[in-house]
C-alpha cells in the first residue's frame, strides 16, 4: 500500500483537493480526499507543494507501430497495396521497446492509443494501451478500440501514385460505402446459412472485420481534416447508423454545430506542427476550444511521432492559448480521452476502484516549464526524478 500525502489533488473527476491524498492498494486507487489518515502499513511518499493528477492520456498516436530510429525496420503503419485493409490488427505491430514508452512516462502519458495510419480508406483496428509494461500484452487496456478509417488527401495521394482507386475523394467515399454494404450483405448470408454449413459462406476476415462497427459495438476513427471530409464522413455515419469519432478535426471550428448535433466526438491536432500539407491550411490552436463550447467531448492528441508523445500536455496548453477553458483541456488529456475510448471506467481520474495511474508534477500541469517528478502505472513506480529519484521503478 502507497499514500502520496500532502499534494494538490486534481481528480478531474470530482473536486481538486489543495492538500489531499490518494491511497493506492495493490493495482487500484483506495482512496482519494482531504483529511484522510493513510493505513498504518502504507509507504507514504509526501509530496507537499505538488500537484497530483491523473496519468495523461493520449487518444491519438502511432507509438511502437511506427518506431523512432527506425525507417522500413520499425515502419509498421501502413499496408500500402490495398486501399481497404480493416482486417489488419495493430497490437501485431507494436514494438513495446519503442523509444517513445520511455518518453511518454517522462512527459506523464500512461495511456495511449495506437494503431495505423491514414493511407487506406479502412485502415485495420487500433488499440488501447497502457505505457508502461514488458509485453503488448500485458499492456493491453481495450483492443480493438476501433476501426480506422481515411478520407480526404492521404488515401488520394497514396493510391493516385499508383494509378489505383481511390484516386478521387468520390472513390474514397465510394470504397468505404462498398464494403460496408458487403459486410451488411455478408452477415446477412452467415445468418441465412447458419444452420447449413454447406451454404453459409467462407470467413472473410475483411468483412468480418466490419461486423462489430456495423453493429455499433466498436467505432470508426475517421481521419478527416478539411470540413467538407468530415461532413462526408458524418453523411455514411448517418446513412449506416455508425458510431464514429472524428481525428484530427483540423477545420472542426467551421462545422461544430454538425458534431455537437450528433454527439459525435472529436480528436484534436496535432497542435504543434506547421502547415504540411494542404488540408491543413486552416489549423488553429482555436480548433478544441470552439468544438468544446459548443458542446462536442474534445481530446488532444499527438499524433505521436509527428508531435514526440512527451508534449502531449504542451498541446493542451497550446489549445488554452487558443482560448480553451484551462480545465476543459485538461479534462481533453485525461477523462474526456478515456470516455472517447471507452476506458473511462479504469483510467482518467482519481476515483476509488480505478488503476492507480498517478503523475506527480513540479508545477501546474500546462506550464512549459514544470516537470513531471513521479509516474505510477497500475500503482507501479514507472518513472522517478528529481526529489523522487530515490523510488526506482519496478
Amino acid at each position: 500500500m502507497l499514500a502520496l500525502v500532502n499534494g494538490k489533488i486534481v481528480t478531474m473527476e470530482g473536486p481538486t483537493y489543495e492538500r489531499g491524498t490518494v491511497v493506492i492498494k495493490g493495482r487500484l486507487i483506495y482512496a482519494v480526499g482531504g483529511g484522510i489518515n493513510p493505513p498504518g502499513e502504507a509507504r507514504i511518499i509526501d509530496v507537499s507543494g505538488k500537484y497530483v493528477l491523473p496519468g495523461f492520456i493520449d487518444a491519438h498516436t502511432h507509438i511502437g507501430v511506427a518506431e523512432e530510429i527506425y525507417r522500413i525496420e520499425g515502419d509498421d503503419i501502413n499496408e500500402t497495396t490495398d486501399p481497404v485493409t480493416p482486417h489488419l490488427r495493430a497490437i501485431d505491430a507494436v514494438y513495446m521497446e519503442d523509444l517513445a514508452f520511455q518518453d511518454a512516462l517522462k512527459g506523464g502519458v500512461t495511456t495511449i492509443m495506437t494503431g495505423p495510419g491514414s493511407a487506406n480508406v479502412i485502415g485495420g483496428m487500433s488499440l488501447v494501451l497502457k505505457t508502461y509494461a514488458k509485453t503488448v500484452d500485458q499492456a493491453v487496456l481495450k483492443n480493438p478500440v476501433g476501426l480506422k478509417a481515411a478520407l480526404g488527401e492521404n488515401p488520394k495521394r497514396v493510391y493516385g501514385d499508383q494509378k489505383k482507386t481511390p484516386i478521387t475523394r468520390m472513390a474514397t467515399a465510394a470504397l468505404l460505402r462498398e464494403n460496408l454494404v458487403a459486410a451488411q450483405n455478408y452477415q446477412h448470408k452467415m445468418s441465412v446459412w447458419k444452420d447449413n454449413p454447406s451454404k453459409r459462406p467462407d470467413r472473410d476476415l475483411k468483412l468480418e472485420a466490419l461486423q462489430p462497427v456495423l453493429r455499433g459495438e466498436l467505432p470508426l476513427l475517421i481521419h478527416a481534416h478539411r470540413a467538407d471530409d468530415i461532413l462526408t464522413g458524418l453523411r455514411i455515419a448517418d446513412e449506416f447508423k455508425l458510431r464514429v469519432s472524428i481525428q484530427h478535426a483540423t477545420e472542426g471550428h467551421k462545422i461544430p454545430e454538425e458534431l455537437a448535433r450528433r454527439g459525435v466526438p472529436a480528436v484534436v491536432g496535432p497542435l504543434l506542427t506547421n502547415r504540411a500539407k494542404v488540408e491543413l491550411k486552416d489549423r488553429s490552436l482555436e480548433t478544441a476550444g470552439i468544438l468544446a463550447r459548443a458542446g462536442v467531448k474534445v481530446a488532444i492528441m499527438t499524433d505521436h511521432p509527428v508531435v514526440p508523445i512527451q508534449y502531449l500536455s504542451l498541446c493542451a496548453g497550446l489549445a488554452v492559448k487558443g482560448g480553451m477553458d484551462e480545465l476543459e483541456a485538461l479534462r481533453a488529456i485525461t477523462i474526456n480521452a478515456a470516455e472517447i475510448l471507452g476506458v473511462a471506467d479504469r483510467v482518467g481520474s482519481l476515483v476509488a476502484g480505478k488503476d492507480a495511474d498517478v503523475i506527480v508534477l513540479s508545477g501546474h500541469p500546462l506550464d512549459l516549464r514544470t516537470r513531471v517528478e513521479l509516474v505510477l502505472v497500475n500503482g507501479e513506480i514507472a518513472h522517478a526524478e528529481g526529489p523522487y529519484a530515490y523510488l526506482k521503478p519496478a
